[in-house]
């Protein structure tokens, strides 16, 4: 793949990553949600973490779904990057 590319899927994946760390960390600090920043965040990771909650339901509280999203990511950007 061209060094334009792989800079562009790296700088993706971080992007998607910072996003769910914001997300996850948004949903203990403001669980009700917040301004436009918050309706961003929750909008833009959404589409990505309804199909895991779908496959895997929270259990007893706890939505695995950003974790498992974060690992996939990482997965695939490893994987793409080599």
């Amino acid at each position: 793949m061209s060094a334009v590319l792989l800079n562009f899927l790296s700088l993706l994946s971080l992007v998607l990553w910072l996003l769910i760390i914001a997300r996850v960390i948004l949903s203990w600090v403001a669980p009700m949600g917040g301004g436009p920043f918050v309706a961003f965040i929750y909008q833009a990771t959404e589409p990505l973490l309804a199909p895991i909650r779908r496959i895997i339901p929270p259990t007893a509280g706890i939505d695995w779904s950003p974790l498992i999203l974060l690992l996939l990511l990482g997965a695939l950007t490893r994987v793409l990057l080599r």
